[in-house]
């Protein structure tokens, strides 16, 4: 987009209503906007407007949410924007052209930037320096001060390499060339002044890249791979157990946060186990643990009282979830020596009878198939649906699980022929993405906007958007196709396995339920023919 001449009366923009003088018919903002997105209705507005793949929201949308997050105080990326995405009830309208850098220059963003054409810098071999001089301290630098006027330097070896190193990583990943463009900046920003030795920390480079708009996971992957990068953040894992474990008595404390790590790390003769498995076994002792430091000391000092009376503090699935829990924890401590006698064991587990499985109704199903509008909605529904895939599955599914010429498809490892429903719908999957991402090199089956340009999965949300506050979920959806083979086949596990690739205990209970199901409406028949 041009220039904007002085004299030109000031308009409404057609994409987000800013009122102030345009280029054209859109203001610079929505312009990039409608670049990098497809036309869609957006989900919160409804207008036909470019809406972001991720979301399904317009600009003006986004933008509201935007500023309910700042309102709110709470800081965090895209991620965050759903929720307040959907309590979007009004707009509020704004001036165009006014966002504006601190010092005074050009508009921050895409509209500011002068368009960069990257070229292949000359081949700079690493230096050949045998000795450098170390540094005396670690002092952090600045690089929110830089201009590129007066302190770039464009003949440093090592942005050369680096920026060698971006243009080939681009091509690999098929970045766009605002990426490409950004990363190009962010180079430039933090090794124009860069002498060999130097290492460059994630919290330098955090906040002068990220108010420029500039890409601080691209720029550190560059850097890594240079191994010019060093990432001083603290773990999430030990802000979560700073946070869980927080009031428990110092010597509890300790064996708990060696058995957390053990959950996540594995150790001799232990394996890993997911985030997901060692976030609910914290969880479900945390009470217990605090409840303990107000009277002992260590978890040597837990008697097997104590733990029948966690135990009898709550009812159904949270009382066996508890003691599978505690049983976890105690055993590790007694297996490193720090208790010497195990409190836990063998105490046991009243379970509770497990409901019967019921079938969704038709008009549900109905519900959940209008929902899925978007070709990848459609692809998700139909492995939920048919193939009984979880979410997780769904997302983890890569190109090469695809055999289309011999209408194949594998599942968590386990081959499944493809019906005619989805194999339709993978198809026109393929094509759109095909068109819509024609030089990315992400594996996956399912890609967005934002996972387009690496190489990772989509994320939950995405997987679960479209059913979301649906009576038929994927996880509703993927139980009644499991309960209605066994309703239509006959109530046997070993079909179930073979069919599905689920364990016999899951199988068991499919079949039950089947049976229960089978006799009560035989039941029923019988009923109605003596009346």
């Amino acid at each position: 987009m041009g220039r904007i001449r002085a004299d030109k009366p000031p308009a409404s923009c057609i994409g987000c209503f800013a009122w102030g003088q345009l280029p054209g018919r859109l203001c610079r903002g929505c312009y990039t906007y409608g670049q990098a997105h497809a036309v869609a209705a957006c989900a919160g507005c409804r207008r036909e407007v470019a809406v972001h793949e991720e979301h399904g929201y317009c600009r003006l949308c986004r933008a509201q949410a935007t500023w309910e997050i700042k309102a709110a105080g709470v800081t965090g990326r895209d991620s965050l924007l759903l929720p307040f995405l959907l309590q979007v009830k009004h707009q509020q309208l704004f001036f165009a052209n006014t966002q504006r850098p601190r010092n005074g220059g050009r508009p921050v963003g895409k509209a500011g930037r002068k368009r960069l054409r990257v070229k292949p810098p000359a081949a700079v071999p690493p230096p050949t320096t045998n000795w450098h001089q170390p540094e005396l301290i670690t002092a952090a630098r600045d690089f929110g001060q830089f201009d590129r006027k007066r302190h770039a330097d464009l003949n440093n070896p090592q942005l050369i390499r680096a920026r060698r190193e971006a243009l080939a990583l681009g091509e690999a990943r098929g970045w766009t060339r605002w990426i490409a463009s950004d990363v190009d900046r962010a180079l430039v920003i933090v090794l124009s002044g860069h002498v060999e030795g130097e290492v460059i920390r994630y919290s330098e480079i955090f906040p002068p890249l990220r108010s420029r708009g500039l890409s601080v996971g691209h720029t550190a992957e560059v850097l890594d791979r240079l191994g010019l990068f060093a990432d001083d953040r603290t773990p999430s894992v030990d802000r979560w157990l700073a946070r869980k474990l927080d009031g428990v008595a110092p010597g509890i404390r300790r064996t708990a946060e060696d058995w957390a790590r053990t959950l996540l790390d594995g150790g001799p003769r232990a394996q890993p186990r997911a985030l997901s498995t060692a976030r609910g076994y914290l969880h479900e002792v945390r009470p217990a643990l605090l409840e303990w430091s107000d009277r002992y000391d260590h978890l040597r000092e837990v008697t097997r009282k104590d733990v029948l009376d966690v135990r009898d503090g709550v009812s159904g699935h949270q009382r066996e979830n508890r003691i599978v829990a505690l049983r976890s924890l105690f055993r590790h401590a007694k297996k490193t020596s720090q208790i010497f006698k195990n409190p836990a064991a063998r105490i046991p587990i009243p379970r509770p009878i497990e409901p019967v499985l019921q079938p969704l109704d038709q008009a549900d199903v109905d519900e959940a198939v209008t929902a899925a509008a978007r070709p990848h909605a459609r692809l998700i529904l139909a492995l939920a649906a048919v193939h009984a895939a979880r979410p997780s599955m769904i997302r983890a599914l890569q190109l090469d699980d695809v055999d289309l010429g011999n209408r194949l498809i594998a599942i968590a490892d386990h081959i499944r022929p493809l019906d005619d429903l989805t194999y339709q719908t993978l198809v026109e999957w393929l094509d759109y993405r095909r068109n819509r991402w024609p030089n990315t090199a992400n594996p996956h089956l399912l890609i967005t906007q934002k996972s387009a340009v690496g190489r990772g999965p989509v994320g939950k949300l995405r997987a679960t958007e479209a059913t979301r506050n649906l009576s038929a979920n994927l996880e509703r959806l993927r139980v009644d196709r499991q309960l209605e083979e066994a309703l239509t086949h006959g109530a046997d596990p070993l079909h179930l396995s073979l069919v599905f690739g689920i364990d016999e205990k899951t199988a068991i209970r499919y079949a039950a339920s089947a049976r229960q199901l089978l006799e009560t409406a035989a039941e029923q028949d019988t009923h109605e023919d003596r009346h």
